[in-house]
């Protein structure tokens, strides 16, 4: 009965972490499923692209916060934009900064994205500026 009881939770565990997205295989790729995420109002997509730790949550956490005190009209309008990027600059071998904006609101943004373990996940420390 313990066996049955081990065998059927570690089957939930997994079908809980069974994500719709992909892995991503390049600096920008990463940074742009992030983007898009936040842009969206997916949250889920975005964190999925983002390295998991306390100061990456609270900084998603006010970003999540700005995007749900918008406006119907103003999510719609972020949901369409597109992602402009003017400039993917490697650090390093592991490192990218993606100088981006969007075409609703046109503002210059940076997001640092990392390879970790083969998946390249945006990291907010030292370039968080607080809304995308």
């Amino acid at each position: 009965m313990k066996t049955l009881f081990t065998y059927l939770s570690f089957i939930i565990v997994a079908a809980c972490n069974i994500s719709n997205y992909e892995n991503a295989v390049t600096a920008l790729d990463g940074g742009r499923e992030f983007i898009d995420g936040c842009l969206k109002g997916d949250f889920k997509q975005a964190t999925f692209y983002m390295i998991n730790d306390s100061i990456n949550n609270s900084d998603l956490l006010k970003i999540k916060r700005d995007y749900d005190s918008k406006s119907q009209d103003e999510k719609h309008k972020y949901a369409a934009a597109s992602i402009i990027i003017n400039s993917d600059e490697a650090i390093s071998d592991t490192v990218h900064i993606i100088n981006y904006s969007n075409s609703y609101d046109k503002v210059g943004r940076k997001v640092k994205v990392i390879n970790r373990n083969g998946k390249w996940l945006v990291d907010f420390k030292y370039t968080f500026n607080g809304n995308l």
